[in-house]
């Protein structure tokens, strides 16, 4: 194959195509505005689901490699009342089926994978263009310089800038922030809530408002509160020093919470981060331009399930897998991805939607319950 292919985006669907071309032997090149890849924390911790997510590191050749990053019992699920009492528990007995491991971790191992030069750092995009002859389009990056390329692969997230050359849909607010914030060398810095979280993830909830504690693979819980606001709350809160944001912010989710649950913010040790929460609109779709193609959060951003990076995962596998079988046929391959990819994802984007209001609405208390007898069911299922 003699054209260029351009990836816009270092993030894990961007990353896994350029794998899966490299095993073939088809090159391409990747732009990513971050100026390195420990610019900035990557994340939390993620559940890899062995019918997407393990399938495309499968393609990739990395098994072995995440294997070696997985953070063995976090699997396990609790839901617990805003009193503290243990609604419901799935404990990870080693046969379920979606090992966790950090977003930071799986970057690494997909950026190791790669030939030195094939990622370009610092390289934010401001606009893209199609010139008059030549190739295809122009990326022109924010300091000006600009890159040709006669294919275009947008894995650039939630705010895409090739989902805006292709005049797709933009992402909308969806009520909800998450503030998070960390604590640090929980086993023995903090014993009370090492023990409340557990090995894996908890969860407790009042109508439209929430704890959520993620236990990960470096002695660390990400907690996370989760809040029905406008979107102008969100743009205008200004917190002040640590320890009064914590105490603000625990503040903010009113009465009738344990102490212990409301300690998991308040012992933080870092300045709460607001995180508006966002997805696109449901059946959206964009203007087919030949040669550019979205995949990841670019296609298909939805409220955070537990689904985003798998999927983002094996869009970029599978595209990689077309382009390999059609190496000169660039828009079959793309017709043949899209055909597969937007029903499906379709139908994933409902499904994300459901469940995040399930989890995080007003609802969500008499939801707990349910929630609990699916993930056991599930684990079941999938670890036969």
């Amino acid at each position: 194959m003699d054209r260029s292919i351009t990836i816009i985006g270092a993030g894990l669907a961007g990353l896994t195509l350029a794998r899966v071309l490299h095993i073939h032997g088809i090159p391409s090149t990747i732009y990513e505005a971050e100026a390195s890849a420990m610019s900035r924390t990557q994340g939390g911790q993620l559940d890899i689901h062995d019918f997407n997510g393990q399938v495309a590191l499968d393609e990739c050749r990395l098994l072995d490699e995440f294997r070696s990053i997985i953070n063995f019992g976090a699997e396990s699920m609790r839901f617990l009342s805003p009193d503290g009492k243990v609604v419901g528990e799935v404990p990870d007995d080693g046969k379920l089926s979606n090992p966790e491991v950090l977003r930071g971790d799986l970057r690494r191992i997909l950026i190791e994978s790669l030939p030195d030069g094939t990622i370009h750092w610092g390289r934010k995009v401001a606009s893209i263009g199609t010139p008059d002859g030549g190739v295809p389009f122009t990326v022109t990056f924010a300091d000006g310089s600009t890159v040709g390329t006669d294919v275009l692969v947008g894995a650039d997230g939630a705010w895409s800038r090739v989902r805006a050359f292709l005049s797709g849909a933009s992402p909308e607010y969806l009520g909800t922030v998450w503030v998070e914030t960390f604590l640090h060398d929980v086993d023995r810095r903090h014993q009370r809530s090492a023990a409340l979280v557990g090995r894996g993830a908890m969860l407790a909830m009042q109508p439209g408002r929430g704890i959520f504690g993620h236990r990960e693979a470096n002695d660390v819980i990400h907690t996370y509160v989760v809040m029905k606001k406008p979107l102008d709350w969100a743009r205008s809160t200004d917190f002040p020093g640590r320890e009064q944001a914590l105490t603000d912010l625990a503040a903010e989710l009113g009465d009738g919470w344990a102490p212990e649950l409301l300690e998991l913010i308040t012992s933080g040790e870092t300045t709460p981060v607001v995180r508006p929460i966002w997805g696109l609109p449901l059946g959206h779709t964009w203007d087919r331009v030949p040669g550019a193609m979205l995949i990841g959060d670019a296609a298909h951003l939805t409220p955070p399930d537990g689904d985003g990076a798998n999927w983002a995962l094996y869009d970029g596998a599978q595209l990689g897998k077309a382009i390999a079988a059609s190496p000169d046929d660039i828009e079959s391959a793309f017709a043949g991805f899209a055909a597969e990819m937007l029903p499906r994802s379709a139908a994933s984007s409902r499904e994300g939607y459901q469940s995040f209001e399930q989890t995080f609405g007003y609802n969500a208390p008499e939801n707990l319950r349910n929630m609990m007898d699916r993930a056991a069911t599930y684990g079941r299922r999938h670890h036969r």
